[in-house]
């Protein structure tokens, strides 16, 4: 089977990374079509969720909830005793490891479309809930109830940093204009997704190749930190999707979420709270490890223990 052609996007950069190729997306255009894409997440679930009774996610919202602040309890203590790092460090990567990545998730939504597989239209409010738990135990973690924490400057930071708004701008427009509502601007943001997520990944191969030799200077361990915890998070995603009743699709897609590491909200929370921390450790792991891993290999895995519980629990 030929691969997806948006997954060749990030491989070619990846490679024209590696090979210091004279590629680069202007800044401009970056900046709008990371904005494209999370408007498209956000208008598309909120079209979904217009359809359906509001009161019947609060369970799920809450036991997602729980799980963004359950996966850097686990993170954390292996990268500090495990892996020996600084608890600033390891604060911060298990920070960007409760949380999630919206660009994983993209191209999830992507795969399951590909294959006509339907998934649950809440997915991308809970992928908006599931931003900030970790950054809260991350913080706690590094500092503890310090009266040095600005929680009002992180608060904004996190609440109306880009990604939670343009998602929740889009929610709520998605939600308050409805299926007719949107049609005069599904040209621009339903139609053009495919292409919009094609450069996006370029792009993201780029940034994921010009980290790969800090990787190479801090040894093995945070590349395998950065392939196991994503499987263990899958595993966790998985079990829960199961319990509260979602579709395969929408089991693969908590799996991915539980799986993704996030590399825009936190760091930028990090960088205010923690700002000892090396973001570089942070970034080299998820977008030089766990990304590019989940892109190539995870998100089909996932789709395949999504099958296999459904198949398990359904009879």
């Amino acid at each position: 089977m030929l691969m997806d052609p948006i997954i060749l996007f990030f491989v070619l950069g990846v490679t024209a990374g590696i090979l210091r190729a004279e590629l680069r997306l202007p800044t401009a255009i970056y900046e709008l079509v990371s904005i494209l894409l999370l408007l498209t997440i956000g208008l598309k679930g909120g079209v979904e969720i217009a359809k359906q009774p509001l009161d019947a996610l609060l369970p799920q919202v809450s036991a997602v909830l729980l799980m963004g602040f359950a996966l850097p309890l686990v993170a954390f203590p292996a990268l500090f005793w495990l892996g020996r790092m600084a608890r600033a460090d390891a604060a911060s990567i298990a920070a960007h490891y409760g949380s999630v990545s919206v660009g994983t998730y993209a191209v999830a939504t992507a795969f399951l479309a590909s294959r006509n597989i339907g998934y649950e239209a809440q997915m991308p409010l809970l992928l908006t809930v599931l931003e900030v738990p970790a950054i809260i135990v991350g913080i706690l973690f590094a500092r503890g109830l310090s009266r040095g924490t600005d929680w009002r400057a992180l608060g904004r930071e996190v609440f109306l940093g880009k990604s939670i708004v343009l998602l929740l701008g889009g929610l709520l427009i998605g939600w308050a204009a409805g299926p007719e509502g949107v049609k005069p601007i599904e040209p621009l943001f339903f139609d053009l997704f495919q292409g919009v997520l094609a450069l996006f990944l370029l792009e993201m191969g780029l940034i994921t190749a010009s980290h790969l030799g800090v990787l190479r200077r801090h040894g093995v361990f945070l590349a395998a930190f950065g392939v196991l915890m994503p499987l263990f998070g899958s595993v966790v995603g998985t079990l829960l999707a199961g319990l509260l009743g979602f579709s395969v699709g929408g089991m693969m897609l908590l799996a991915t979420l539980a799986a993704s590491a996030s590399y825009i909200a936190v760091p930028a929370a990090m960088r205010i709270s923690v700002p000892e921390a090396n973001p570089t450790l942070s970034l080299a792991a998820s977008l030089g490890i766990t990304f590019p891993f989940n892109v190539l290999i995870g998100i089909p895995l996932y789709l395949a223990m999504a099958q296999w519980w459904s198949s398990v629990i359904g009879g």
